[in-house]
């Protein structure tokens, strides 16, 4: 049986996500409940199985997008609607099957413990994970921990995390960035600015085949252009805040 909740729901961004959408859905359903998805533009006919899904399935809210505008804006999106409806934490994790939904309720235990933090997912990789993947996020990885004086962000690009609804929305509020690929690692860095502490939870991935049902929608030239302007942004912001973040270092 699924764990209700009044206070944390699973959010999930989804953007043409191929054949394992349903099953990923499905999965977050068995073990919590609300679960919303955010359909972000696609056209690929997922909006309306979702749609079909939550005829049937009281505890499943699909909210759908006209148009394609990002995993942050889509994000965003469920933000503003879960506040606006009395929730105060959501866990996010991808459409496609990559996340393990059966550590949900490990992971909103952990957040209903100490309600401040950002719960992030560690990312535990299988032998067959694509070398580049891994090995190009720890760039990204160690341009975080600077950006933050080493607060403790174990992982900047894995999506499967719970975040404190209020303080994500408000700082997405007044960005007009972190709408694209560059939200989840903009979205920790700029949450430890506002003092909000990640703790972090081993969890695995897995990179699924094309002949498996995977879909990737990473493009690696356009993708790491993003995130490199988006480090460029975040390093200038991180000196203008170095005397406040050497502060709390130092006082905690």
């Amino acid at each position: 049986m699924p764990i209700p909740s009044s206070t944390h729901l699973v959010l999930i961004p989804s953007y043409n996500p191929g054949a394992k959408v349903l099953a990923t859905v499905r999965a977050a359903l068995t073990h919590w409940a609300p679960v919303w998805v955010v359909v972000d533009g696609s056209n690929d006919g997922s909006a309306e199985q979702l749609r079909a899904l939550a005829a049937e399935v009281e505890q499943l809210t699909v909210i759908v997008l006209p148009v394609n505008r990002g995993k942050g804006a889509a994000v965003l999106e469920g933000l503003e609607r879960a506040e606006a409806a009395g929730y105060t934490h959501a866990l996010t994790m991808d459409s496609d099957g990559q996340h393990p939904a059966e550590l949900i309720p490990a992971f909103m235990a952990a957040s209903q413990a100490d309600p401040a933090v950002m719960v992030l997912g560690k990312p535990v990789f299988a032998a067959d994970a694509p070398a580049l993947r891994v090995n190009g996020r720890k760039v990204s990885n160690g341009w975080a921990n600077l950006e933050t004086l080493w607060m403790g962000i174990g992982d900047s690009l894995y999506g499967f995390r719970v975040y404190p609804v209020a303080p994500l929305r408000r700082i997405m509020q007044r960005n007009r960035f972190m709408r694209r690929f560059d939200f989840d690692p903009e979205a920790v860095v700029r949450l430890c600015w506002e003092g909000v502490r990640p703790l972090n939870i081993d969890a695995p991935v897995r990179y699924f085949r094309a002949d498996e049902g995977g879909v990737s929608h990473f493009n690696y030239l356009r993708d790491n252009t993003l995130l490199t302007w988006m480090h460029t942004r975040l390093f200038l912001g991180f000196l203008l805040r170095l005397p406040l973040l050497l502060w709390r270092r130092l006082t905690t």
